[in-house]
């Protein structure tokens, strides 16, 4: 894709979203570390509620490794695949512990390899607690990526990532990323996107096609019956 193609679609979703943000509460590094990680097939709305109560009872790596696991379990029951998500907490928080002085590590390579933490997690915590670059790739991102073909229909999530941190400025990866998601969740959704009113239309591949199978179902419904 040309560069000024590229410029187009990010201009029109920043004007569509200027504003978009991370939408997971948090104060800190460690508490956007907590919620990205419950945020796994969850969605940021549910995080945001079971994280109000969590973290005024959770202040510290220590405050989640010092409580039966079956506590932690209780506390974010409301949150999908919940008992594996309290041993990631667990076994994370004691590592931070043991290894890094209660404290996030900021750097990508560290971030992964702590349990419950993978790489669009880890981005996640190093573009918005920390302020370096990076494309967090989740459901939205990579579903507006394919139909607007900034990458392939058949990319892994690390390929959308690769194309993406290509095609986009390096000093609008962080931005882009919020974007996209605003317009993955909002405007360009999984089921029912917005395509009739979509200024992206034009260069749109999943648009295109839906639009026009929307005028055949139509032409069809008007033809005369015998």
């Amino acid at each position: 894709m040309k560069v000024a193609e590229v410029r187009h679609i990010l201009d029109t979703i920043g004007d569509l979203f200027p504003d978009a943000h991370c939408e997971l509460n948090h104060s800190n590094a460690f508490e956007l570390t907590i919620a990205v990680l419950l945020s796994a097939q969850c969605t940021d709305v549910m995080v945001n509620k079971v994280t109000e109560v969590l973290f005024q009872k959770y202040k510290a790596p220590l405050d989640y490794i010092s409580v039966p696991l079956e506590e932690l379990e209780g506390d974010i029951r409301r949150i999908g695949l919940y008992r594996n998500k309290a041993k990631h907490i667990q076994s994370l928080c004691s590592i931070l512990i043991e290894q890094y002085g209660g404290e996030v590590p900021q750097a990508h390579d560290l971030l992964v390899t702590l349990p419950g933490v993978g790489r669009k997690t880890a981005n996640v915590v190093v573009s918005n607690a920390f302020g370096v670059p990076a494309i967090a790739v989740d459901t939205h991102v990579e579903r507006v990526a394919k139909r607007l073909a900034l990458a392939g229909w058949k990319d892994s999530v690390l390929e959308v990532e690769k194309k993406l941190m290509k095609a986009v400025p390096r000093e609008e990866w962080t931005l882009t990323h919020h974007r996209l998601i605003f317009f993955g969740r909002y405007h360009c959704k999984s089921q029912t996107p917005k395509c009739q009113v979509c200024p992206l239309l034009d260069v749109c591949r999943e648009g295109k096609k839906r639009m026009k199978t929307a005028v055949i179902r139509k032409d069809k419904e008007h033809m005369p019956r015998n």
